[in-house]
Order: C-alpha cells, then structure tokens, then sequence
C-alpha cells in the first residue's frame, strides 16, 4: 500500500507540473496571437494596396514592435499570479531552428594568433614552420593545435626548446629555463583562458541579436562553440559579429551633471514623440514622462563620480536605445556622445532588474585614444593593504605615454572599459599614472576581478572563432517540418491507441493511459529542463509512442500466458509483472544506454532527439509498469476484472510450435550474405552528408519542376566542378551540394559561392529575380561544414557506433554471466548494422529520397542497436528460465520453446515501432525521412536477428555445456520426465 501511495502521489506531481510548465506555452501563443491579429489591422489600414513584399515587411515590423512594447507587460494571471510575457517566452517550451528557422554554427577557437602572441610575434623560422605544419595537419586530426604544433615543432627541432620562444621578458609565466612540457602546460593554460574569453566575447554579442531563446554550448576539450540563433535570418551580421575580433576600448565619460540641460531637452523631446507615437496616441504629457521614468531612470548630479548617467530596465534596453537614437531625440545630447550599457550584474543565475547605462565622450572618432594591443598583461590580484580583490593590468611604452596623459586629464572622472560597445568597468581616476602599470579597486568579488582582467587580456591575446560549420533554416523549411512532425505525432498516437484496444480488450485502456501520461510527462519536464524540441526531437516523441506500450505489450503477453496455464486472475496478474520486470528493465537499460552515448557524441539536433528518447525512457518505465499497476489494482479492489484477450489475439500465434533452431543453418548462409554486402558497402561507396564530407548544401525550391540534368550541368559550369544534387520530392524542390571554395578562409567566400549559384540557376528562375528575391523566396535554407569538423563528426560517429555495441555486449555478459549470450549479442548487433549499411550503399541511386551517412543516420543507428537488444534480451531470459526449469533437456527443445512462447511479444514490440516509425516515414517529412528509413530496416532486420542469429548461435557454441551454465545430464532424465518435456 506504502508503494502504492508514492506512485500516486508522484504520478499526480508530474501531472500537475507537467500541466504549469505547458501553460506558459499557451500564455506565449495566446499573446502572440493577439498581436499578429493587431498586427494585420493595423497593417491592412497603413498598407492596404502595397506591394506584398512591402506589406509582409511593414507587418513583420509591427508585430515585432508590439511584442517588444508589452514585454513586461503582464499578459494572463494564473494560480501563482500575474505573468508577463518575457517571464512566459523564457518559460515557454523551446523550438528548435529546424523547427522555426534560423542559423546554426559552430565555431572553432583560433589558436594559431594565441600562440604568436605568447611568443612576442616570434620570427623564428623553426616556430613559424611549426605553426604552419600545425595549421595544416589540423584538417585532418582530431588532436587540438597545441599538441600538434609542439609534435611539428619537435619534427623540425628534436632538441628544441620551447622556454626560448615563450619565455618574453616582463612576462613570469614561463620561466627561461622551463621544460617542454611545463611550456605546454602554460600554453594549454593560456588557451582554455582564452577560450574562455572568446566564449564570454561571443555570449555578450549573442545577446544583442535580441534572440529569445539563443542556445550556446562550448566545449573547452575539443575547442569548438555551437550557437543556435533561432528566428536569425541575416547570415551576413551573424557571420560578422561572430568573427571578428574582440574589441577592446578606453573612452573618456560624460559626468550626469554635464548632461542636465541635455536631460531636460530630451525629456521635452521625448513627450512630443511618444504624443505622435499610435501605440500611445492618448497618452498626455504627464504620462509620456512617467513612461520615461518606468524605462530611463536618472542619477542625481551629486553622484557625478559615478561615471554613469543612469539606469535602464534590463528588459527594456532595446527600446529605450530606439528613442535615444530618434533624431528628435538625439539632437538634445552633445554630438559626440555615443550611449553604451555595462554588464548586468546576475546573483544567484538571475539578471539583475536594471542596468547602467553611460555616456562616451567619442570627440567624434570611431578609434579610441587606448584599444586592446595596448595591453601586456592583466591579471586579478589582492590589495596589499586592504587584502580586497583588485586587478591589475601593464601597457606598452607606447600606451604607457598616452594612458599618463589621459588620466592626467582626467583625475576624479571615470575612464570606461568598453568591450564590443558594453561597459564593463568604469573606474575612477585618482592621479595621473605613469609606467603604464595600473590597478583598478572597488568592490570587486574574486570571481569579478578575474572577469575583468580576462576581458582585459582579450585584445592582447586574441583567439578569434571561425565559423567551422553553418546552417541556415528558412522560416519556410520551419514550418513544413512543424506540419510534418505533427501529423506523423497524431497518426502514430491514433494507430497505436487503438491497435491496443484491438489486440488487448479492455487493458489496452490501461495502457492508453500509460502512454497519454508519458507524453504528457515528457513534454513538461522537457519544458521545464529548459530542452530544445527539434525535428529530431520530435521523431524521439513519434518513437517514445510505440516504445512506451512496448513495456505494457511485454507484461500483458505474460499475465496471458499464466492465464492460458488456467491460473486465477489475480495470480496471473501478479506473476505477469513479477515474470515480465526482468526483461522490461534489460531491453529499457539496453536503449538507454546507447540513448545517453548518443547525446554523448551528437551535436545539435541529434542531442534533441537523444534528449528526448532518455526521458521518454526512464518516464516508460514508471508509467509502463508502476502506474499501469496502480491502475489495473484499481479495477481488482473494485472486483472489476479487466479483459487480456480479444477475438483477434486468441487466434494470432496460438499454438505456436515453429522449428525455428532447424532453420538456423540456412540463417547462417543468410548472414553470411549479409556480411559479404555490409562488406561489400564499403568498396561500393556512400553518399555521405555534407556535415560528413564537408561542403556548402542548399536547399533551393523553384516555382516549377526543373530538370536536374540541365540543373547540374549549368551548375557545373558555373562552379566548374560538379555538384552533387538531390530531389526532395518533387523536381521543383532540390538539395544541391557543392565543395566550391570550402577551403578559402576569406570572409566573403560565403558570398562568392552564393553569387555562383544564383549564376547558375539564373535560367531556371523567374525573368527579373534579383539576389535579394532568390535568397529569401528560393533559397530555404544553407549548411556549411569545413573539412575539419566533417572529420571530428566521422570520428565521433564511429566511436559512438563501437561503444555502443561494446557497452551493450559487456552489459550482457554481466547480466547472464555466460559469453556465449554476449556472444550472440555481438553476432545479431553487428548483423542489423551491416544490413542498414548495405541498403544506405547500394539503394542509394534507387530510391526516390537521399539515402546520405549522416547524424541523422547515427542516431537511427544507435537506436536501433538498443532497440534490436529489446526482443534479444526478452528471448534470452526465456531461454535462461526456461533452462532452469528443463534441466536435461536438449537445447534446440529449450531455444525453439522460448523463442516459440515469446513469438506473440517480439512481434508486437517490433510492430508498434515499425507503425510509428514508418507513419514518420510517410508524413514525418524530409528532415527526418533518412532517419525513419534506417529506423524501418533495422527494426525488421533486429527482429530477424533476434529470432534467427542471436539465439541459434547458442545451440552451436559452448559444445554440451547447458545454457544454464551446467553439463546436459539428458541421459539421467526419467522417462516420465521425458515425456512431460515433449509435451511442451
């Protein structure tokens, strides 16, 4: 009863918290539905007659005016109060940039300049072949470049010291008579900083995209940064802000009480504009200053030291940064003014409510007095006499002079340090200092002062990021998969639920209730976890519905089988979940287990739909077994027997007596093929993903069906190499790949492809279509993968596909304590991958769809590896309980009796995967079509392996020793024994 309380207590918390993590979803799409409907009516007055392309940018605009003036705006009260919207988009349930379009790129920290710098810009030509080696050997390796540059620059000088080139004077480091490896250890020290630094860089330039929901995961090990701008459109701005090297400044600040008369004009100015604004029409004088006042608060003239002119509502920076650049506005401040924010302060994970904002006296120059190369060193350290954080920083000569004078000029005002336009210090200058070595106190926490003097540091030693791999998803491309995603969600839910009514009468209500539970608890931890649902996600969500009943199918098949053995009701249904927990939990622990190495190895997207496969999991267990249990107890305390069979599952498989271990010498020559094609594959080659291969893919649709031939032919003229091109569909929908360029590093290579291409689909584009039209009506979405990555991607891939099959085995073995199980384990895994890869290599040219080696194709994959060991570890404890209780019997009457008893739930386990999966195949849409595929043939090929390879293997292998682990003693079976053995 104890047991009993606790799952309906937690099944109740999951409900309700499942319920309030959604509801800020529908608080979001409520809200933003109301505004599009202002939107279009405010549209449709104003620009009732233009031309579309006018009309959808002027309501674009309005719409998003009109979410960003009510951000704080409370939109619903519900029973913990009012929420706004802001509060409600942060908590809203994240759709991935394949779900609502935008730009995916990973970056890789360029070491190369770090290393230069640390050197003191050596010319030494043994160094600057090192880096150079370096440089090139990293295209091709996994290893990072500090390694490889110490194993080039030990090639070209074995007895080379490193302390000679790194040991710069002034700098302690690393000291002159250091070893190599203690000069690597620096390095490597100095590049995790700087990655660090160029994280924290691009974290601060992400934010002004004023993206909702940006997703950024580094990874110090391997160096690289992977950024999803979901909604981003303009490839060319994130290409620049993400690129390009930190921009370290020192400007002189405006005092507030400078700024008084400028305040006060620009207060005028600003009622005037916000009289004239239609979102306040009615607002009066009085109320356009109190708005001023909820968005802009000033400082009081007696805190003039503070450097500062006041502080903005953190939210709100956008729009108050829009009426201070209105020219009415503006023309009330000094001209050289420019207006920067600081940091927000964050305690506890939260952003602080308002932010400062500054005014920088520019004296009209983009260039300040003192940039970042000024800098030598800066590092956090304590004060000798007040033991307070501080830190402190040297220059060069050079800057040294200019730094005196300008604090010279400026004692008792504050000196900005301003960081890609935000301020992130600006202290106060008590003297003029000379020598160029300075400290900067107040009331810094250690964690603070080693932010600053990082940022300090990030303009003398710079590790710029190069976009290594990108992809751009149109809002079209978006949508489609949304719509795809969804209808392949409701079929799968539909069949599924009343295939379970069909097959398993009145409990299949039971487990219908099971699987709404799980999705529904899946969905709201997801929400909660702060998770990105992608296309792949969603096929995770599409998969968990036939996984989920496959725990009930495996306990129902049971409780009907002691029901056929005449046992009452309430003891079948107790032996069913009893007998049935052991391979419910192999077959979940199997699948998860290459779930968590999935999200592992993956990146983006896939991490997703491994995300959601681990939950989807670990919530089938609870809802499969303890809430299905609950429930089914419900009905017994009420004397209300639910019924396991129907009309049409009392005559599927009753009976069933196939010689399956007879066969198995025609499964071998089977196999054998198999193994020849899986082999075979390999010479005969792949169409391998650009993410593998590296290249530029576009996805471009055309008004009208094009002929492909005509289309790579002009392509190939235009390139001058042919590109590879695929059909999605229909001929008017391609995927045209090409390697054109993808090892220029220029910054405008982007653009000289893109202008190739266009050129070379000129003739196949309505007359007159310009660039601009082609990138935003033709060109639904881009991928870019250099060479390097592509390798990175490869290696992981075949890691991740190893692993799992060694980890799965090794589980195996532990569980049955016998190597002939892993055995046969390693047999049926490797069996079911080289028949996905025989089919991928030679249906390549047939199949109407892209059958490419990809991410997509790893994940499929590794599911079915777990997958595939569901039905295999259900057979196999069959075999083993089975051996147990047949002690002398030969093991061809076990293996055919267990694999004969269990027939009914290996293919009801397989049927519901193959159901949803080959819905998701049908409606699911292109982004997950290859996945679905490679899910179909594995989930038919593992039910063929468990059958026909993994248990006949162990009827051939272990010579007499029983399957129990003891010798067969048949010949000291009793007769009677014998007999009652052939009865089964």
């Amino acid at each position: 009863m104890q047991l009993k309380g606790l799952v309906r207590f937690f099944t109740i918390l999951l409900i309700l918290y499942s319920i309030y993590e959604l509801s800020f979803t529908w608080v979001v799409r409520s809200h933003e539905n109301k505004m599009m409907s202002k939107a279009k009516a405010y549209t449709n007055f104003n620009y009732k007659g233009a031309p579309k392309d006018v009309y959808d940018a002027a309501l674009d605009a309005r719409y998003k005016r009109l979410l960003d003036s009510t951000k704080g705006v409370t939109v619903h009260y519900g029973p913990t109060g009012a929420i706004s919207y802001k509060s409600a988009k942060e908590n809203e349930l994240n759709l991935g940039l394949d779900l609502q379009g935008g730009i995916n790129v990973t970056l890789e920290v360029e070491l190369r300049g770090l290393l230069e710098s640390m050197a003191n810009k050596s010319k030494d030509p043994v160094f600057v072949q090192a880096l150079d080696n370096a440089q090139a050997a990293k295209a091709n390796s996994n290893a990072d470049f500090v390694s490889l540059f110490r194993r080039e620059y030990q090639k070209l000088a074995p007895n080379g010291k490193l302390a000679s080139l790194f040991a710069v004077a002034g700098q302690d480091r690393i000291k002159p008579n250091a070893t190599n490896d203690q000069v690597e250890t620096a390095i490597r020290a100095e590049a995790y900083d700087a990655f660090d630094r160029t994280f924290r860089v691009l974290h601060t330039r992400i934010d002004q995209f004023g993206v909702a929901q940006p997703n950024i995961n580094p990874d110090r090990d391997r160096g690289i940064i992977t950024v999803e701008l979901p909604g981003v459109q303009d490839q060319e701005r994130v290409r620049k802000y993400l690129q390009s090297s930190a921009n370290l400044q020192f400007w002189e600040t405006y005092n507030i009480s400078e700024l008084v008369t400028s305040l006060q004009a620009a207060d005028v100015a600003f009622n005037k504009v916000m009289g004239g604004d239609t979102l306040s029409a009615q607002d009066t004088s009085a109320a356009a200053a109190a708005k001023r006042q909820s968005l802009f608060q000033y400082i009081q003239p007696a805190n003039a030291d503070y450097g500062l002119i006041g502080y903005v509502k953190t939210n709100d920076t956008a729009l108050v940064r829009s009426y201070l650049e209105n020219p009415a506005v503006r023309a009330s401040f000094p001209a050289d003014i420019v207006f920067a924010y600081g940091m927000p302060e964050t305690k506890d994970n939260k952003t602080a409510e308002f932010v400062a904002i500054h005014g920088l006296k520019t004296n009209g120059r983009d260039k300040a007095k003192l940039e970042g190369e000024a800098i030598v060193d800066a590092r956090d350290d304590y004060d000798q006499v007040t033991n307070q954080a501080e830190v402190t920083m040297k220059m060069n000569p050079t800057a040294a002079r200019i730094w005196g004078d300008m604090t010279g000029a400026n004692k008792g005002r504050c000196i900005a340090i301003v960081l890609d336009n935000v301020v992130y210090s600006a202290p106060r200058v008590n003297d003029r200092i000379d020598g160029g070595s300075s400290s900067i106190s107040g009331s810094f926490s250690p964690a603070e002062a080693k932010d600053l003097a990082n940022i300090l540091k990030a303009g003398k030693l710079p590790a710029p990021a190069k976009i290594v791999a990108e992809q751009v998803v149109g809002p079209t491309l978006g949508k489609d998969a949304i719509k795809g995603g969804m209808m392949a969600f409701g079929l799968s839910f539909v069949v599924i639920f009343l295939l379970m009514l069909v097959y398993y009468n009145t409990s299949g209500w039971v487990a219908n209730i099971a699987l709404i539970l799980n999705l529904l608890f899946t969905i709201g931890i997801l929400t909660g976890l702060g998770a990105t649902l992608t296309a792949p996600g969603i096929a995770g969500l599409v998969l968990t519905i036939g996984m989920a009943v496959d725990t009930n199918v495996i306990i129902y098949e049971r409780i009907k089988e002691e029901l056929t053995r005449g046992k009452s009701y309430q003891v079948a249904v107790s032996e069913g979940y009893r007998r049935s927990l052991p391979p419910v939990l192999d077959a979940h622990v199997t699948t998860l287990l290459t779930a968590i190495i999935l999200f592992s190895f993956g990146l983006g997207p896939v991490k997703g739909f491994a995300t959601t496969q681990i939950i989807g999991i670990l919530l089938s267990l609870f809802c499969g077994i303890l809430v299905s249990r609950w429930v089914s107890d419900m009905f017994t305390s009420k004397k209300r027997h639910l019924e396991y069979f129907t009309g049409v599952s009392k005559r599927v498989f009753k009976h069933a007596a196939y010689k399956f271990i007879e066969y198995r010498k025609v499964a071998y020559i089977i196999s054998f093929i198999v193994l020849g094609l899986g082999v075979a594959s390999f010479f005969n080659g792949f169409d391998e993903g650009v993410e593998f291969k590296g290249g530029r893919s576009y996805i471009v649709r055309f008004d009208k069906p094009v002929n492909v031939d005509e289309v790579r032919d002009d392509l190939k003229e235009s390139f001058g190499e042919n590109p590879v091109i695929k059909t999605i569909g229909a001929n008017n929908h391609l995927d045209i790949t090409t390697s054109y360029l993808i090892t220029d590093t220029r910054a405008i290579a982007d653009s000289l492809v893109e202008s190739k291409l266009m050129a070379g689909l000129t003739k196949h584009l309505p007359a007159g279509t310009t660039y601009e039209q082609f990138d935003k009506q033709n060109k639904l979405g881009m991928t870019k993968v250099l060479p390097t990555i592509s390798d990175d991607l490869k290696s992981g891939a075949l890691q991740a596909t190893l692993f799992s099959i060694l980890i799965i085995c090794l589980y195996i073995f532990i569980r049955f304590r016998d190597w002939r199980y892993s055995m046969g384990t390693i047999v049926a895994l490797l069996h079911d991958v080289l028949v996905t890869l025989a089919v991928f290599s030679f249906l390549r040219n047939v199949v109407p769809f892209p059958l490419e080696i990809d991410q997509h194709f790893i994940a499929a994959v590794l599911t079915v590896i777990g997958f595939s060991m569901n039905d295999t570890v259900i057979v196999f404890d069959r075999i083993r309980e089975y051996s147990r209780q047949m002690v002398g019997a030969p093991k061809e009457v076990i293996i055919n009796k267990a694999i004969n008893e269990t027939l009914s739930r290996t293919i009801m386990t397989s049927l519901t995967v193959f159901l949803t999966i080959l819905i998701l195949f049908l409606v699911g849409g292109e982004v997950t079509r290859g996945f679905a595929f490679a899910m179909l043939i594995g989930v038919i090929t593992g039910c063929y392996s468990s059958i026909f390879v993994a248990a006949p293997i162990l009827v051939d292998m272990g010579g007499k020793r029983s399957l129990g682990g003891e010798a067969e003693t048949v010949a000291s079976v009793e007769p009677a024994k014998k007999k009652e053995l052939a009865k089964h």
